[in-house]
This record gives C-alpha cells, sequence and structure tokens, in this order.
C-alpha cells in the first residue's frame, strides 16, 4: 500500500436506484459486445484472452482467510505482496534479512500458478528504524546492499519490481520529494535501476507513484521526463506504475488514457499497480470501466491490479473502494471490469505472461500446512526498557498510515510490547503482532541493541491521533 496524499479528502458516493438501473444497463450493453468466442469467466481469464493479466495485493496473514483466499486464487493471476517486500520487513535490522512473510506471499502464488509483482525495493517511507537515521554516502550504500540482497534472493521469481516508489513531489513543481535517499545523490534512483538490473536481470523493473494518472499534472511530466531520459542513456527501466487511487474527488481523469499512451511512446509498459475507487453502485462501476478500458487501448498497457480483494481488506475500507464486498460477493464494479475485458478483441498471438522458470529452488520457509494461530503464541515476558513514539506518515478522509519507532535505552532489549493509543481501530499491521490493543515483536525484530530501534506500522480508521510517546515495556 502507498497512500496518496493527495486523495485523502473525499466523501463516498452513494448508489439509488437509478444507480441499479444504470449498472444494469452498462452490463448488458457490454455483455452484447462480447465476441462468441471470449467467454472468461473470471477476471484473470477475461483479461488472458487479450494478453494482460489481472492482479491483487495480498496480505500473508489473511492468506488462513478461506474466503479471502479462494477469491484471490480464482480471479487473480498476479499477485503483489502488500506491505511483506518493503524496505522494513525484508531488512528490519542492518544486513539482517528477514523474507518469511514475503515468502510466504510467493509460495501461495507459484504453487498456485500465479506470478508476483515486487513491491517495493527502494522508497522514502517504511524503512526500517536503522535506516531513517541514515544520511550521504552510508545511506547510499545501505540501499545498494538492501536492493541487491532483497532482489537476488528473489532471483528468478519476480515478473516486475517497483524498484523506486514515490520518488517525486507533489504541487506545481514537478521536481524530487526530498527524503533522505534523495539527500544521499540525485542519481540514487538511476543506481537503484542498475543495481536491480544487476541483481535480476529477468525481471522487468518499474517506476511507481501516485498522482501521475493526469496527464496536465506537473508531477506527471517529471516523473515522464524522468523516464525519457533513463531510455535516452540506456538506464534500464521497463515500466512504468501508475498507482491509479481515485475517489469522487479526484476521479478518473479526462486525459488517463493520454498518460498511459505517451508514457508508452517512450518504449515502456505500462502496469496499472494498485487501483481502487471510492464509491458505490453505478458510479464506481463507470469509473472501473473507464479505467480497465483505458488500458485495453493501449497495448503496451500490460495490466492491472487492484489493491487488495475485499473493501474490508482495504486500506480505504471505509470508502468500499474494491470489486468484491465485506461478505466476498462481485460488486458492480466487478461485472462492469469483467464485461469490459470480456468485450476486448482477443489476441491469441500475444499470450499472458508466463511465470519465468526458477533458475534456484524456491525459497526454503514453507507455506505453513496449517492456518496460523489467531492469538499470537505466548512469548517470555521482554526485557529491557524501552520506549515507543507514534508519528502519522499519511493521512486521509477516513483513515491513516502510522509508524511507531520502539527504542532501547542503555541496555538492549529482548522483546517488546507496546499499548497502542486508546480508540485506535486498525486490521492492517506489519512487524508485530496485534492482540487487541497491544502489539508484541514480531519474531524477526524483538531483539534491539542498546540505543538502537525497530519499526511496526499499521493503517488506521477513522481520524488520526496526534504524534505521541507510546507506553512500552
Amino acid at each position: 500500500m502507498t497512500p496518496p496524499p493527495m486523495l485523502r479528502h473525499g466523501t463516498r458516493a452513494r448508489g439509488a436506484c437509478a444507480a441499479a438501473v444504470a449498472v444494469l444497463t452498462l452490463a448488458v450493453s457490454a455483455a452484447v459486445a462480447i465476441p462468441a468466442q471470449a467467454a472468461g469467466s473470471t477476471l484473470q481469464e477475461a483479461a488472458a484472452q487479450s494478453g494482460r493479466y489481472f492482479g491483487t495485493a495480498i496480505a500473508a496473514n489473511r492468506l488462513s482467510d478461506s474466503t479471502y483466499a479462494t477469491i484471490a486464487n480464482r480471479e487473480f493471476n498476479m499477485i503483489t505482496a502488500e506491505n511483506e517486500m518493503k524496505m522494513d520487513a525484508t531488512e528490519p535490522n542492518q544486513n539482517q534479512f528477514n523474507f518469511t512473510n514475503g515468502d510466504r506471499i510467493l509460495n501461495w502464488a507459484l504453487q498456485n500458478g500465479k506470478q508476483v509483482r515486487g513491491h517495493a525495493l527502494a522508497w522514502y517511507s517504511q524503512q526500517p528504524g536503522w535506516m531513517q537515521r541514515m544520511e550521504g554516502s552510508t545511506l547510499r550504500s545501505a540501499m545498494i546492499n538492501h536492493v541487491t540482497q532483497v532482489a537476488t534472493h528473489y532471483k528468478g521469481k519476480i515478473y516486475a519490481w517497483d524498484v523506486v516508489n514515490e520518488a517525486f513531489a507533489d504541487g506545481s513543481s514537478g521536481g524530487r520529494r526530498d527524503s533522505n535517499l534523495e539527500r544521499s545523490g540525485s542519481d540514487w534512483i538511476e543506481v537503484a535501476f542498475r543495481t536491480a538490473r544487476a541483481a535480476d536481470p529477468a525481471a522487468k523493473l518499474c517506476y511507481n507513484d501516485y498522482n501521475i494518472d493526469d496527464w496536465s499534472h506537473a508531477k506527471t511530466q517529471g516523473v515522464y521526463r524522468m523516464v525519457r531520459d533513463f531510455k535516452q542513456r540506456g538506464v534500464p527501466i521497463d515500466c512504468v506504475g501508475l498507482q491509479s487511487h481515485f475517489n469522487p474527488q479526484s476521479p478518473v481523469p479526462g486525459n488517463y488514457q493520454t498518460t498511459i499512451e505517451s508514457f508508452a511512446a517512450l518504449g515502456v509498459d505500462v502496469q496499472i499497480t494498485e487501483l481502487d475507487i471510492e464509491g458505490s453502485g453505478s458510479a464506481q462501476a463507470e469509473s472501473y470501466r473507464k479505467v480497465t478500458q483505458a488500458c485495453l487501448n493501449v497495448a503496451r498497457c500490460t495490466g492491472i491490479t487492484v489493491w487488495g480483494v475485499r473493501d474490508t481488506d482495504s486500506w480505504r475500507a471505509s470508502g468500499t473502494p474494491l470489486l468484491f464486498d465485506g461478505n466476498g460477493n462481485k460488486k458492480a464494479a466487478y461485472t462492469s471490469v469483467l464485461n469490459t475485458l470480456n468485450a476486448a478483441t482477443p489476441n491469441p498471438t500475444t499470450p499472458p505472461p508466463t511465470s519465468p522458470t526458477p533458475t534456484t529452488p524456491p525459497p526454503t520457509s514453507p507455506t505453513p500446512t496449517t492456518p496460523p494461530p489467531t492469538s499470537p503464541t505466548p512469548t517470555p515476558p521482554p526485557t529491557g526498557a524501552c520506549s515507543a513514539a507514534l508519528t502519522i506518515a499519511n493521512s486521509w478522509n477516513g483513515g491513516y498510515q502510522a509508524t511507531v519507532t520502539v527504542s532501547a535505552g542503555s541496555s538492549s532489549l529482548n522483546g517488546w510490547r507496546v499499548t497502542l493509543p486508546s480508540g485506535v481501530t486498525t486490521n492492517n499491521l506489519w512487524n508485530g503482532v496485534l492482540s487487541g490493543s497491544t502489539v508484541t515483536n514480531a519474531p524477526y525484530n524483538g531483539s534491539v541493541g542498546a540505543g538502537q530501534s525497530t519499526t511496526f506500522g499499521f493503517i488506521g480508521q477513522g481520524s488520526a491521533p496526534g504524534a505521541a510517546t507510546l507506553s512500552c515495556g
């Protein structure tokens, strides 16, 4: 999940009787246009007919939910780890890597005949605590090592990597976002791409960002200039990811297809990487149709990924932005997307991307044969004094992303436990184990050296609490 700050002020559209009639009309008209030979009954089948994929973001801790896993397996053929392959999850302590949850998602995908998009190798957000404190050449070396180690671990098993995520600033400048990575030298993005190519030559390498959907926006133009420059100078870049988070106040732009065409004209693929559209009924269905049709109209738009399975799994859950409701029922938006995919001209000469043959055995972390326990296994009481501070990384109407930094005092920690502020509600937490309002360390980040720190994060529902010092023990 990569939240878009400029999209966090939307109210929710509500359907009515007229909306239902409009959806029915849309579904019927699209169905009439479906060629006889095109009859995909699932999103992945329908997309494959035109040589594209249709994917979703997966959270490892939800794979034990049978409804969730059934829908994901039936409908999608491209999988993105929601948080489990990000920097703080894969390298919680410097040069100590943990791939347990990332491997779990990868193994589930490959065992079910799916491909995987890697997300993300280098990002200003969700950095582990040790990296947040770095700068200059020290940070540059740490970034290169991180990209190398993670891409090498998954070598031959990832279809495409979001090598760099959200490096451009919002607003009218069209320039780069100020971050510790940017301050390490303005060539850091190029270095990340060249490092990723060396580590995994077969994976497609993508730049991914939000609010680059509108061709007239300065941010879009800034990314376009970078990609054009990279292509001209031979910097290895294969694709651009449009996150495409929309709501009624930030709708699908009228020039959305122009944006896709313009990037594609540079010689890169375009992938819609984190699609969700707040709303309901016919308005939401029509917005999903517009996005799907725009992708279908451009040959180098190779696939669409929605950011979650059911509305209740979304980081924007209150906006009901996905194709399935909280009970796993198909929504009008689902029917709209399926019919639009099925109405596309079949392209049997361009098969959908296939999973690469692994050059090394799959990761050794086994997929659990039984569901994980619903409550954490008791652990010994933590030792050592600690402190915890909560900061708000991003916020929007109805939710927010928070980061909690857990710091050791004068002695090292062997396990930690943090109590969240009263009123915090979340069903999406990473790098920790949640039980009620208490978060305990994950198996891989409980040991924190004296004076050092680690982090966990979560998506909260409702209004964001102020920055606060939390109880830690």
